[in-house]
């Protein structure tokens, strides 16, 4: 996949790409799909929480309600998404608790009026207690299981958390858009080029690494805990990375305490795939990389109504003064040395 095309700023044609994804074009899609399975939809529709798609729970006549993911257009390629349906329709064959699309008439992919979409069965769950050290374990057991699959093959259509793609992409990006407010552009500029210089050394350090295919946003939300353990959702940000990326996010922000957190996952992690302790010194590198692409994703999404609603402080001058000072904290932070666990 050329990274280059990947989340370009939307046009006038796709500035607004939901505008016309209302509740009857949601029911009728679904429908549409659900009919040839002998379901059917009852009326009842709830958003859930998700900016980038549209994601909805739909109740079903005389049955469980399901969840439809309607995709942004010109995000990822249809390769793309069935790519990674297929990674976590394998984890799930593998009784790894991932939530497939469901197939219907041999397809996970659907269409309706220019809209594509996927239907999930509902899990529920509540949000995992990161407090607890047998949780972590819990936690690291999966997440090795999902790499000891995701290292078997690599993705062909889905790109690399690199420090191209989520580092100097973004920050070209935003210097070229013109986001930056002329009284910080300066000051944003130069401690973002020496927090990249930093994560650069820490790739250097850190040598040659396995890229696997990943969950990608591996942080607490998108962990479910039922009574029976976790199980993992929204795979949409899936690509080849670093294994450590699926664990930092569950980390406190207390260096002490996310060490200790850090050996509770690898405790279980281990047990069913390898890690190398050199990706330790990406742990900061990778936050950082994060932050970055963060401001990136806001700007390009700008021009969608929703964004604004949902992020008002973004884009002004408070925002970016903030992100300066974010920044250099990320500078010396990536200096002090990697994260061990103990």
């Amino acid at each position: 996949m050329n990274d280059d095309n990947y989340e370009s700023r939307p046009d006038a044609s796709s500035a607004v790409p939901f505008a016309r994804l209302q509740p009857e074009i949601v029911l009728d899609a679904l429908d549409s799909v659900l009919t040839s399975a002998g379901m059917r939809t009852d009326g009842r529709m709830l958003p859930l929480n998700s900016y980038e798609n549209r994601v909805y729970q739909v109740g079903v006549e005389d049955g469980p309600p399901v969840v439809a993911k309607f995709y942004r257009p010109e995000r990822w390629s249809d390769a793309a998404i069935l790519e990674e349906h297929a990674f976590v329709a394998d984890l799930a064959a593998r009784e790894i608790p991932a939530v497939p699309a469901r197939v219907i008439e041999g397809r996970s992919l659907h269409q309706f009026d220019g809209f594509r979409f996927s239907i999930f069965e509902r899990r529920g769950g509540r949000a995992p207690d990161l407090d607890r050290r047998d949780t972590l374990e819990w936690l690291g057991r999966f997440i090795g299981r999902i790499h000891a699959v995701g290292q078997t093959q690599d993705y062909a259509e889905r790109p690399t958390l690199d420090i191209h793609t989520f580092g100097y992409e973004p920050r070209d990006f935003l210097l070229s858009q013109q986001f930056v407010p002329n009284d910080v552009r300066t000051a944003w500029e130069t401690v973002v080029n020496l927090a990249l210089e930093g994560v650069e050394r820490a790739f250097e350090r850190a040598g040659e690494i396995r890229m696997l295919r990943m969950h990608g946003d591996c942080h607490p939300s998108n962990v479910l805990w039922t009574d029976a353990g976790p199980h993992f959702v929204d795979f949409d940000d899936s690509r080849m990375g670093p294994a450590v990326q699926d664990l930092w996010l569950l980390l406190p922000g207390d260096r002490v305490e996310a060490s200790q957190a850090l050996a509770d996952l690898l405790a279980g992690y281990e047990d069913f795939c390898d890690f190398e302790p050199r990706e330790l010194h990406l742990v900061e590198a990778l936050r950082t990389l994060r932050l970055i692409h963060y401001q990136a994703w806001l700007a390009r999404r700008w021009d969608d109504p929703a964004f604004p609603a949902a992020f008002p402080w973004f884009n002004t001058q408070r925002y970016w003064e903030e992100r300066v000072l974010e920044m250099r904290e990320q500078v010396g932070v990536m200096g002090e040395g990697p994260l061990w666990p103990v």
